[in-house]
């Protein structure tokens, strides 16, 4: 197949990048290992993860709209009570880590109609299932890359003049031979107070295999894994409890703290994140949707999606390993008896045991088993790229500012606490403090590589800084801004690292951004 981008993975930012590249009339062919297009907010089946300010400012015109369609789509589809539908700022879940929890599958509606004029042109063209297995890199231009589908070993062998790797490991730089890191570096190379001493290619944050539940009449309890006993009775040193709990360590003091859960609750009020993230009702922390939401009677119960700490899987990295099977299995596993231990063991608010009543609802996440088609991934290989974003220049106590922090030549904004969960390392939460911060067009730009571009997780970031540069509407930014470099080159007959050089080139690119509703810059307010 021969077409001017190939965009290799289809989560957020791949479906950002596309977007951008087909807005702007280039022909683009889509690869996604999974059945859903979307990433961490359809296959993963993660509501966003978003700053306090999005409704206002902080994200791209064409994410705005993403989340806009959303809104649209229960109000044109769902039966919402009244004061739902007169509610502007619509909460479907009434989630308290988001301001627009809701299902996974209603946002795979929503991206499928974004691309959906461009597919039925022959613009786009989606191979679904692929993964990359091969590619072809001359003089530090990747020539081909070789997909093939997992089920069956059919391969498609692609020709690009651009290559964007939206992979959620950052597959592609491995096989094209472009530099990259992994895992955690150590201090002395960069300088970060809250980096190892040394470093370790192996310690990447905890994955999670996040499951979508409901509680009704009846016994649904799974059968009883078979490896039950081992995570019963697993727990790690910082802990303070078994995995199998209601317990965690608060990521900012890692105290461990003890969680609840109240089964749908009568008081159905959304949180407001800026002052809640609503964390200590695991419940009520990322339900996707609350039946007050609805008309009277519709549902049975409130809809809860599982992203909790006693999910984060720290059993090894998935990344540059011949275990990488084995440790997707072994997540799936710990969320496997996670599921079973609530049906039967959890302490109930009653005095009693278990909740036999909790259901897996494995329709709303397009599987049969109840669990999301993929593991929620944290963290990626990274590009070695012009730029490299390091703690020091995002960190409130490090800058001694909360004002933003401004980069040269920003392509996006982006705003989250250094948020990284446990790791493969042994290391606990690492909880750092954020001012608001820009992508900067150098992370995005190969030390060598010409025309492949990152359009995920695995821009110029650190160990440290990934953590607040992964998050939903980041990864959008960078997707998006990713398709608009490649559209820029491909107009221009440069190269990312041309572009990234010239003074003039840069000030047009930043134009075409912000004439696509790209922010560069954070607005001068005061609270931040």
């Amino acid at each position: 197949m021969t077409t001017e981008v190939a965009v290799i993975g289809g989560g957020l930012g791949s479906v950002a990048a596309a977007l951008a590249l087909l807005q702007r009339g280039h022909r683009v062919v889509m690869t996604e290992e999974y059945p859903w297009l979307g990433g961490q907010l359809t296959s993963q089946a993660v509501p966003p993860d978003e700053h306090i300010w999005v409704e206002q400012f902080g994200v791209t015109a064409r994410y705005r709209t993403l989340r806009e369609n959303i809104r649209r789509y229960y109000r044109d589809h769902y039966p919402l009570s009244a004061e739902a539908r007169a509610d502007r700022e619509l909460n479907p879940g009434r989630g308290r880590v988001s301001r627009l929890c809701h299902e996974p599958r209603v946002a795979l509606a929503v991206i499928e109609a974004l691309l959906a004029p461009y597919r039925s042109s022959g613009r786009l063209t989606v191979l679904q299932p692929a993964v990359p297995v091969a590619a072809e890199t001359v003089d530090g231009v990747v020539r081909t890359v070789t997909v093939a589908d997992p089920r069956t070993g059919a391969e498609h062998v692609i020709t690009a003049r651009f290559v964007l790797d939206g992979t959620e490991t950052g597959d592609l730089l491995p096989l094209t031979g472009t530099e990259y890191a992994v895992g955690a570096e150590a201090r002395s190379d960069t300088g970060e107070p809250s980096a190892p001493d040394a470093a370790d290619p192996a310690n990447v944050q905890s994955i999670a295999w996040c499951f979508v539940f409901d509680h009704v009449p009846g016994d649904h309890t799974i059968a009883r894994p078979d490896d039950y006993d081992h995570w019963r009775s697993f727990e790690l040193p910082y802990w303070g409890a078994p995995m199998l709990s209601f317990t965690a360590p608060n990521p900012r003091t890692l105290v461990p703290e003890r969680r609840t859960m109240l089964v749908n609750p009568e008081q159905d009020v959304s949180g407001d994140p800026r002052f809640d993230a609503g964390d200590q009702d695991l419940w009520q922390f990322r339900r996707i949707a609350a039946r007050g939401t609805f008309t009277e009677g519709l549902y049975d119960s409130d809809i809860v999606l599982a992203n909790w700490p006693q999910l984060d899987y720290v059993g090894g990295s998935i990344i540059d390993t011949d275990d990488r099977a084995s440790h997707l299995a072994a997540a799936k596993a710990q969320s496997r008896a996670y599921v079973y231990w609530l049906q039967t063991e959890a302490p109930r608010p009653d005095g009693g045991r278990g909740w036999p009543g909790l259901r897996l609802r494995g329709d709303l996440v397009g599987t049969d088993d109840g669990f999301a088609q993929a593991p929620y991934i944290r963290e990626s290989r990274r590009i070695k790229a012009l730029t490299t974003v390091r703690e020091q220049d995002i960190s409130v106590e490090s800058r001694g500012s909360r004002g933003p922090a401004r980069f040269d030549a920003s392509v996006g904004v982006g705003m989250y606490r250094i948020d990284l969960h446990p790791s493969t390392g042994g290391d606990n939460y690492i909880d750092v403090e954020c001012a608001p911060f820009e992508i900067p067009l150098g992370a995005l730009v190969p030390v060598r590589t010409q025309n492949l571009i990152p359009a995920a997780k695995n821009i110029g970031t650190t160990h440290i800084t990934n953590g607040a540069y992964r998050l939903h509407p980041v990864e959008w930014n960078i997707g998006e801004s990713a398709g608009e470099l490649a559209a820029f080159c491909l107009d221009r007959g440069a190269s990312p690292q041309q572009v990234a050089a010239d003074p003039a080139l840069v000030e047009r690119l930043q134009h075409r951004l912000t004439e696509a509703g790209v922010e560069l810059h954070w607005p001068e307010v005061v609270g931040y």
